[in-house]
């Protein structure tokens, strides 16, 4: 396998790292974009690392800001997550969205790197966001025959095991947790072939919840979570509208291991 001496990462907020604060970090957040990024630079002194990623952004801001500076910088490995914040729209055209990300795939592709996608997360099992699975199971659908033809890797999140269990997720419940974005990492690392010094233990089970417990979770989570994000969406605002990229060029890598 060639060498990976370069590596910029896309997209939105689940490549940008939020959920696993970190204030040493850029943004305050880390992610595993950042920790795939340690581990490619822990045996390589060359290695450099770009993330471009900004929370809230939608598939057309990705391409607008993103891809033409990863096409000009034409690095070893790129790796795009996009499409989310789009599914989560009242309205969405999906094979709009799919055929724009195609031809941004296409201009990645063509520069010669190794270009990682993501589908779409299976969230059936949570009563919030199952009414996103049908959106997210024909993007994915689509998103696989792009892949297929432009020969863009994928890593098949909607496939993975163990994340319907509520500890990989951030307190919001829509941001993967450290351990969420620690099991990504090692994920992402597996699938480039690409030895790492990630481990993660089981988890134990949960134990039960009791009913007037979870109903206060809930209704804090509504307040502090829920309320804000329909209010955003009404205003047109985005939680990424006053947030700059964490590293916007490449440079060796400066991230330390923790």
């Amino acid at each position: 396998m060639p060498r990976i001496d370069s590596y910029v990462a896309l997209g939105d907020s689940f490549t940008e790292g939020v959920g696993d604060a970190d204030l040493a970090s850029a943004n305050g957040v880390k992610g595993w974009a950042d920790r795939v990024a340690e581990q490619l630079a822990a045996t390589n002194p060359e290695f450099r690392y770009a993330n471009l990623a900004v929370r809230g952004k939608l598939v057309d801001q990705v391409i607008e800001n993103q891809v033409g500076i990863a096409v000009d910088a034409a690095p070893d490995l790129v790796t795009i997550y996009a499409g989310g914040n789009d599914l989560m729209r009242p309205k969405v055209d999906i094979d709009g969205v799919v055929a724009r990300y195609d031809s941004a795939l296409a201009d990645l592709v063509a520069t010669g790197a190794r270009v990682v996608a993501f589908t779409g997360y299976d969230a059936g099992w949570a009563p919030l966001f199952r009414t996103l699975r049908g959106r997210t199971a024909i993007y994915n659908e689509l998103l696989r025959e792009v892949a297929d033809r432009r020969g863009v890797e994928l890593v098949d999140f909607w496939r993975l095991d163990g994340y319907d269990d509520i500890r990989m997720w951030d307190t919001d419940r829509l941001h993967m947790s450290t351990r969420g974005h620690i099991r990504m990492a090692s994920e992402v690392l597996n699938h480039l072939g690409v030895p790492h010094s990630i481990e993660l233990e089981p988890l134990e089970p949960l134990a039960p919840i009791a009913a007037a417990a979870k109903r206060r979770e809930n209704a804090e989570w509504v307040k502090s979570f829920a309320a804000p994000w329909v209010s955003r969406r009404l205003r047109g605002a985005s939680s990424g509208d006053d947030v700059a990229p964490k590293h916007t060029m490449l440079l060796r890598s400066q991230l330390q291991q923790n």
